[in-house]
């Protein structure tokens, strides 16, 4: 924002009780409720992604104690902090949270860990719909810790402007393993840890795979970046590694595709969601039905919800 003096004052009480509302909304709910224009503000956005384990929720705290102390338009960063939640019970242990706390206090820093819930992307439910909050809030930028991923969870690619995926030395089984994957998505690589022996062995690695992708001139060509904890610069290389792709973002037109893109993605899953809720609602008697039946069943539940609106 370029006049910090108009900027609103932190409600910190009043975003978490929004946040939490939002994460217990329903499908028909949101619907219901979903504004026609969105916030005038829109925050930056970056995604930090990787395997369990690899160091996503320290290395987002430096990264963000960093971007706001330094000299820079990032004056408000929020960090939304995804952990799994049990299939069975549905609750989640939030450890994120608890890691991120040891963070020095700052009034324009906000952390918040946020439970799967029925997502099995990496993501939370009414991910879209938390990150316009966000922007009403006026946050500066979001950086969003995805839950332990793997192959092929990569929908965080599609809510984030720059996506940074997080490898541990030693993980080229890893890396073969996800190549086919979320492999061709991020935009920076990150070996965390580096301080570790395998640490340019498995850079290398990286590098010979993305070397095999078609990547033309105009392309973003994705760096390999070795970062530590106990290396501040390694820090201050990957958070200038950022702007140098958000730059990129703007100058090249790509912002206006990655919009739609989310566009898309924002209501094909409120629409998966949707649909799942009135299945769950069908009794015992109506599944026992022949699917064509069961099919017509849905879709008249849910032209009967529209109707209502």
């Amino acid at each position: 924002m370029s006049d910090s003096e108009q900027r609103t004052k932190l409600n910190r009480f009043a975003l978490g009780r929004q946040l939490t509302a939002l994460a217990n909304t329903s499908p028909q709910e949101m619907l219901d409720k979903m504004p026609s224009d969105a916030a005038k503000h829109q925050a930056q956005r970056i995604g930090l992604t990787g395997a369990p384990g690899s160091g996503k929720s320290t290395l987002g705290g430096q990264l963000a104690m960093h971007r706001l102390i330094r000299e820079s338009a990032v004056q408000r960063l929020g960090i939304l902090a995804i952990d799994p939640s049990s299939p069975k019970s549905g609750g989640a242990i939030l450890g994120d949270r608890i890691r991120m706390d040891e963070l020095p206090g700052s009034a324009e820093l906000f952390i918040r860990s946020l439970g799967s819930r029925s997502t099995a992307d990496g993501l939370t439910d009414n991910l879209p719909e938390m990150l316009d909050l966000m922007d009403s809030f006026e946050f500066d930028e979001v950086l969003i810790e995805t839950v332990g991923v793997g192959q092929v969870e990569y929908a965080v690619r599609l809510q984030v402007d720059t996506l940074v995926l997080v490898l541990l030395p030693n993980s080229g089984d890893m890396v073969q393993a996800m190549k086919s994957g979320i492999m061709e998505m991020p935009d920076i690589f990150v070996v965390n840890k580096s301080d570790l022996s395998g640490a340019d062995r498995t850079a290398a690695d990286i590098e010979r795979i993305t070397a095999l992708r078609k990547i033309t001139k105009v392309q973003w060509h994705p760096q390999v970046l070795l970062v530590s904890n106990s290396k501040p610069e390694s820090i201050v290389a990957l958070s200038k590694e950022i702007d140098r792709h958000q730059n990129w973002l703007i100058t090249s037109g790509e912002q206006q595709k990655i919009q739609i893109d989310r566009a898309r993605y924002r209501l094909r899953r409120i629409i998966e969601r949707r649909v799942q809720q009135v299945i769950d609602e069908l009794g015992d008697t109506d599944m026992k039905q022949a699917l064509p039946e069961q099919f017509e069943k849905v879709i008249s539940k849910l032209r009967g919800a529209r109707n209502s609106i």
